[in-house]
């Protein structure tokens, strides 16, 4: 039996150079196709500026803190494993953590609290939790590129929203994966706290069982009154 290896014509030089280790998968009727091709994240989007990268966690969850991270990469940076936090096993994303805060240049988390949220709503939390990270950064950025489609001028930098950038530029996937570790940290310290919720299984997201032991124990002082917590467009307790 003969074998074909399919290899697109669009193959990148990086690629081409690394051939010879890429991974390969044995295909139904003996064709031969090549895994992870060209899937290296890219190192910058703006030329000759230094470069932060922004990304949140925890923006549609019912309960706890939205965490937002900003990295700074050095320039051509490398690291085929980076990609984004939600496409990572959680060991694979600790691991990553170790990697990103040895190599980066700077980075750093910011945070906004329940309170904060539902005072001034999630997405300009969100910016909040972003501006606060960039605030901490012992390096100054010249630009900001930031994960979705919105954001909030910090300062006067110029900045580039790129939807699903997580998976396209390592340092927006590298703040990924620092915001979403960060955040677990924080939600399964609450899970010892209140346990009934299985926030160290759904890290506060809606899940059935989350609003179950809502409706069963109300609400703790890590829920953002806000939401529609119940799922039910009504909110029925007394706060």
């Amino acid at each position: 039996m003969v074998y074909v290896c399919k290899v697109s014509s669009m193959m990148c030089t990086g690629c081409s150079l690394q051939i010879f280790s890429l991974l390969f998968n044995f295909k139904t009727k003996g064709l031969l196709t090549v895994k992870g091709l060209c899937s290296m994240l890219k190192s910058h989007y703006y030329d000759n500026l230094v470069e932060a990268g922004c990304d949140e966690a925890g923006r549609g969850c019912l309960a706890g803190s939205v965490y937002a991270a900003a990295v700074i990469l050095p320039p051509d940076y490398e690291n085929d494993l980076l990609n984004d936090s939600k496409k990572l096993t959680a060991k694979k994303r600790y691991a990553l953590r170790e990697v990103i805060q040895r190599d980066a240049l700077a980075w750093a988390v910011g945070i906004v609290t329940p309170e904060e949220i539902d005072k001034i709503n999630i997405l300009n939390a969100s910016f909040l939790a972003m501006h606060r990270a960039l605030d901490q950064l012992s390096l100054r950025p010249e630009a900001v590129i930031v994960d979705g489609n919105r954001f909030k001028p910090y300062q006067d930098l110029p900045f580039t929203t790129i939807v699903k950038g997580d998976g396209k530029y390592l340092s927006i996937a590298a703040a990924s994966v620092l915001a979403k570790t960060y955040r677990d940290d924080y939600m399964l310290g609450l899970a010892k706290e209140y346990p009934q919720y299985d926030w160290q299984s759904n890290m506060g997201y809606p899940t059935k069982k989350h609003r179950q032991a809502i409706r069963d124990h109300g609400i703790t002082p890590y829920h953002r009154k806000s939401y529609n917590l119940l799922g039910d467009g009504q909110l029925s307790f007394d706060f």
